[in-house]
């Protein structure tokens, strides 16, 4: 299926690992153009690197921190200056915090809800001026049901989930689709579920086990949904929250 990505141009945040990475990865595949930003240096210089070997789009990297609105706005705008305007952006920047204390909830809630939110403020100029605007939002599956990471991750899953759908709703008039995508149990190197695997191997078979298909999810898994809702193919889908967590959900969407 040509899901019509060529030429598009896309931002991602938190693209130097996990699904994140495989969102960048997938969207350079379709040959769009893609900025993406995360924290480290490092990683951002590799990944741009790596990406940019295999694909036909331009691909540009940049370390930005999403908790900070300035720095983040201007990421933006020097993306839209240089692909000459934003057709879609994914929100994929998240802390994994469980510790119930303030300072964990204030990092939660500022990576995953606001840097989400900061995200949608500054990209919303540009957008307006694409015919095929999109933005996607990577939430998960604490965020709909209380788990072991129910607190300041799944609150914060949850208040995006509620953020999405609510600019669904308000840009709709104006071509704009948002959506979420909720991932199940994503393993991947240095996941959270990779470090439990070495550090609490009990809590890690409990995990697995609670995965009606024996196994947990990749990040390529989630990302094909992530540009497949991004894309003009999902021209008809908005204001959803689409899970891709192998059946690990038992409640009925309504």
């Amino acid at each position: 299926m040509d899901l019509s990505l060529a030429g598009k141009k896309v931002l991602v945040t938190g693209g130097t690992r996990g699904i994140g990475r495989a969102v960048v990865q997938a969207f350079a595949r379709e040959g769009a153009s893609v900025g993406f930003c995360a924290r480290t240096a490092y990683e951002v210089h590799m990944t741009e690197e790596q990406v940019a070997a295999n694909a036909e789009g331009r691909i540009a990297g940049s370390t930005v921190d999403v908790t900070h609105q300035g720095e983040l706005a201007r990421w933006v705008s020097d993306c839209a200056l240089l692909f000459d305007g934003i057709d879609i952006v994914v929100s994929c920047a998240a802390v994994m915090v469980l510790d119930d204390t303030d300072e964990t909830w204030g990092l939660a809630l500022q990576v995953d809800l606001m840097g989400t939110v900061r995200l949608v403020k500054a990209a919303l100029p540009y957008l307006m001026e694409s015919r095929t605007a999109s933005i996607v939002a990577v939430s998960g599956v604490a965020g709909r049901e209380a788990d072991f990471a129910a607190g300041p991750y799944g609150t914060a899953k949850t208040a995006v989930v509620g953020y999405v759908a609510g600019q669904a709703h308000r840009l709709a008039a104006r071509g704009i689709r948002a959506n979420t995508v909720s991932a199940g149990h994503t393993y991947f190197p240095g996941s959270f579920f990779a470090i439990m695997q070495e550090e609490d191997p009990e809590g890690f078979a409990s995990a697995l086990g609670a995965n009606p298909t024996g196994r947990m999810g990749t990040p390529a898994e989630v990302a094909d949904v992530v540009v497949f809702v991004a894309s003009p193919r999902a021209s008809r889908v908005t204001g959803a929250n689409i899970l891709v967590d192998g059946g690990l959900s038992r409640g009925i969407q309504l």
